[in-house]
């Protein structure tokens, strides 16, 4: 159990049912009145982010979230599928569960699969890639002064905004959490 007064960023704990992450908290003490907590927290299952007030004194029972290294073996359909590289479990996951999280990720990377309980809800991609250029339309000479983008496609079918000096067939670093290119490789 962890009371309200001890919340810090980053904890997840078990409100009404609902598993939630903290984002933001805020010790508040009032002139008049009790002291409180603000938090803004995100629901680790849907995303979505609420803000809740609490009293310090109020305790909630802290939630296990479990972090595996997974292999990201290949999609068929609806379907994804991912390996243990320890026991060489293969699990498969449907197309709601993992979302646009694999838009970066390449077939046999690894990626770490989040779940509360023995479910999973989320897949994080680690947080940098190198991928190759598949299309591209080529630069002009001279357009640079305003450090200019255009559109790219990569190998896995993503889109992303590159300088225009990179041209077809390089291979760029991209962020995952942001989608944006970082550099040629």
């Amino acid at each position: 159990m962890i009371s309200a007064g001890d919340f810090r960023n980053g904890i997840t704990v078990e409100i009404e049912g609902q598993v939630f992450q903290i984002i933001e908290f805020q010790h508040v003490k009032p002139g008049k009145g009790a002291a409180f907590v603000r938090t803004k927290l995100k629901n680790i299952v849907n995303g979505g982010v609420v803000e809740k007030s609490f009293r310090p004194t109020e305790k909630f029972p802290q939630a296990r979230i479990d972090r595996k290294d997974m292999q990201y073996l290949y999609n068929d359909g609806d379907l994804f599928y991912f390996m243990d590289n320890e026991s060489f479990e293969q699990v498969a996951l449907n197309g709601d569960t993992v979302g646009d999280a694999l838009k970066f990720v390449k077939e046999n990377e690894m990626v770490k699969i989040c779940s509360h309980n023995g479910n999973v809800f989320a897949i994080e991609p680690p947080l940098f890639v190198e991928l190759e250029i598949t299309e591209t339309e080529p630069g002009f000479k001279g357009d640079t002064a305003t450090g200019a983008t255009k559109p790219a496609t990569v190998e896995t079918g993503a889109n992303v905004n590159v300088p225009l000096f990179v041209e077809l067939g390089d291979k760029i670093k991209i962020d995952t959490r942001t989608g944006e290119y970082l550099s040629r490789v």
